[in-house]
């Protein structure tokens, strides 16, 4: 038996590809980047035919697969969990409607946050939609969990959520890749079969279908109370606390108690709605106290009736906000324990390693932009031409960083940059101000979600200058081919690549225009230019592109024109550079007397020869 260690989400995508799954389509966020990936990988390594795709946003994404489903196709859509927001109105749909063969959500939660604008817990909106979902506790549990879950929404003919989290997403385990477990699925048929009264419901018929919903949750329930991914550990343990856990927090919990050196029963809980109530109300029933621990939110907790013995979120037992670490749990377990008069082991705490670690003097460092990132170089153009004063909307992506640079102010949500602007115009003619806007957003964020309101902006007559940083992929979760790119998500060749130039010219904008944030002088005049057409009395919204392809995923300009830099005697160390700049190649020694160029970081883009006020920063020379 072949044995492989995975990550979680490949655990995810085999679990696909093995269940027969057709058509997976996502739209690129960590923690679920490596899902599609995956799925790519194991297709072609299984010899399984799936349809892969890189959808241009989470909403595209789910009714994509939503209608391969209604044609008879096992599907699935894989996303992270503020994407779901993007995708909520098919979502809430779909409940109603149901489906034909097999549809399989996956939104991969991020509690911490971690890379995300939000904690929001996925369970949650699978709750207020109406739609079962299945927790993982391991990358194994994971994989095994996309059967059970193909298999349920089949049964019942509606969606149903496998939600992930980040520690499950990123973390590893060996498990078989033998190939046993591969499951032949083609539906009914591979045809859609008309059905108006359900695929295009009027509200009357929603009513009805809203009614068949609820029956099919009871019936959920109902199996969910007879499945294995349910079960009580410990349970010949007499105490008076009990533990109900989810998710990642159940292996956790399970550590922390063996840590404690206490043994109490611990109901896992692998299908957290609908909720098997009745199991829940005999574990409950049994202790005198039950601690609750899941995340992001409180979902288990919620659909308690009678919470008077439990104790988790909602009463502040356990931290309304935050990653359930192992050092949360191990504190919450320690006083609920102790509390209802249990001796812990506190041994598993080692206070000098912790009186070591707190001593450290280590330097603290705010996230920067990678060494030749044009992004950074488009940052420092705007800052030098428009000034401190200047409202600098931003969107999502590696250039949410450029905060750090002082040119980002607001950081919403995908595409917002542009309906932001378009709110600072409006806030600035109604209150008599002329602060310049300018707003930046991601080329593949612009595809996402800028397309509509950047028609709203030129529809409304707004006036600001949008600059669309084009690094002709989807850098921050990992190269992701765009509409804009040549490839599909498999590697083939696009039917078209769609330009982004072309786009904003029929969104109505009159100034659009392509400039390389490399060439400085020339990037600063078109901006210029277009903060001039903003307020011309016939001008309006003006796009720049700033084009220039992401070093990490093609260094093709850098190696044919490098310009190694050197740091002149001159140097003073004053510190500008760092601050203005911020590329990690610039760092400045221990005693502050001058900056130095760290050969390993340093991609010789000479972007930095610019930024020294005094010149300190020059070309390198043989002699130097």
């Amino acid at each position: 038996m072949k044995y492989e260690v995975l990550l979680g989400n490949q655990a995810i995508a085999l679990g696909l590809v093995e269940q027969g799954c057709r058509v997976v389509t996502s739209y690129p966020g960590t923690p679920s980047s490596e899902i599609l990936a995956g799925v790519v990988k194991f297709q072609q390594r299984l010899g399984r035919d799936v349809y892969t795709e890189w959808s241009i946003n989470e909403k595209v994404a789910f009714e994509t697969a939503l209608a391969c489903s209604w044609s008879g196709l096992r599907s699935a859509v894989a996303m992270k969990q503020v994407g779901l927001n993007v995708a909520s109105d098919p979502l809430f749909s779909a409940a109603y409607t149901g489906v034909r063969a097999g549809l399989v959500v996956i939104p991969a939660d991020d509690p911490g946050p971690f890379s995300s604008q939000t904690e929001q817990d996925s369970r949650l909106t699978a709750l207020t939609a109406k739609v079962p979902v299945f927790d993982p506790s391991s990358p194994l549990e994971a994989r095994a969990m996309i059967r059970h879950a193909f298999e349920l929404s089949e049964r019942f003919r509606m969606p149903v959520m496998v939600r992930p989290t980040t520690r499950l997403c990123h973390a590893c385990q060996a498990m078989s890749l033998d190939g046993d477990g591969l499951a032949e699925h083609s539906g009914d048929g591979v045809q859609f079969l008309k059905d108006p009264s359900r695929w295009a419901a009027t509200p009357r018929l929603r009513y009805r279908l809203h009614v068949e919903l609820s029956d099919k949750l009871r019936q959920v329930e109902t199996a969910f109370a007879e499945s294995s991914l349910n079960a009580v550990l410990d349970g010949d343990v007499l105490g008076k606390v009990g533990v109900i856990a989810s998710g990642v927090a159940f292996h956790t919990a399970r550590e922390a108690l063996r840590e404690l050196g206490v043994a109490v029963p611990a109901l896992k809980i692998g299908t957290p709605y609908p909720l098997p109530q009745q199991l829940v109300r005999n574990f409950v029933a049994a202790h005198h106290t039950v601690v609750v621990l899941e995340e992001p939110d409180a979902c288990i907790e919620l659909q308690l009736p009678d919470r008077s013995q439990v104790h988790g979120r909602l009463d502040g037992t356990v931290p309304a906000a935050g990653e359930l670490a192992p050092e949360v749990i191990s504190e919450v377990l320690a006083h609920v324990l102790t509390a209802a008069g249990y001796e812990i082991n506190r041994s598993a705490e080692n206070p000098e390693l912790q009186a070591f670690v707190s001593g450290l003097s280590l330097p603290v460092r705010a996230p920067r932009l990678c060494p030749g990132c044009p992004h950074r170089s488009a940052f420092f153009a705007l800052k030098r031409e428009f000034g401190a004063k200047t409202i600098f909307p931003s969107d999502i992506g590696c250039y949410t960083l450029g905060v750090n640079m002082g040119a980002v102010d607001t950081c919403v949500d995908m595409g917002a940059s542009v309906s932001m602007a378009s709110g600072f115009y409006l806030a600035n003619r109604l209150g008599g101000n002329t602060q310049p806007i300018v707003a930046t957003i991601g080329d593949s964020t612009f595809l996402h979600s800028g397309i509509a309101p950047l028609l709203n902006a030129v529809h409304t007559g707004a006036r600001f200058v949008l600059v669309i940083l084009d690094n002709q992929t989807t850098a921050m979760t990992g190269f992701q081919p765009t509409p804009a790119s040549g490839t599909l998500a498999d590697g083939s060749p696009a039917a078209r690549q769609v330009g982004i130039a072309g786009i904003v010219r029929g969104c109505g904008v009159a100034f659009v225009e392509p400039a390389d944030p490399y060439d400085h002088s020339h990037f600063r005049g078109v901006l210029r230019r277009a903060y001039q057409h903003s307020q011309a009395p016939e001008g309006g919204v003006a796009v720049v592109i700033a084009e220039r392809p992401c070093t990490l995923h093609d260094a093709q300009l850098l190696r044919q024109n490098p310009l190694p830099v050197a740091i002149a005697e001159t140097c003073d160390g004053c510190r500008y550079c760092l601050e203005a700049f911020g590329c990690p190649a610039l760092v400045l020694r221990t005693d502050g007397s001058r900056v130095d160029i760290e050969p390993n970081l340093c991609v010789a883009c000479g972007q930095c020869i610019s930024v020294c006020p005094k010149g300190s920063i020059v070309a390198q020379t043989a002699d130097s």
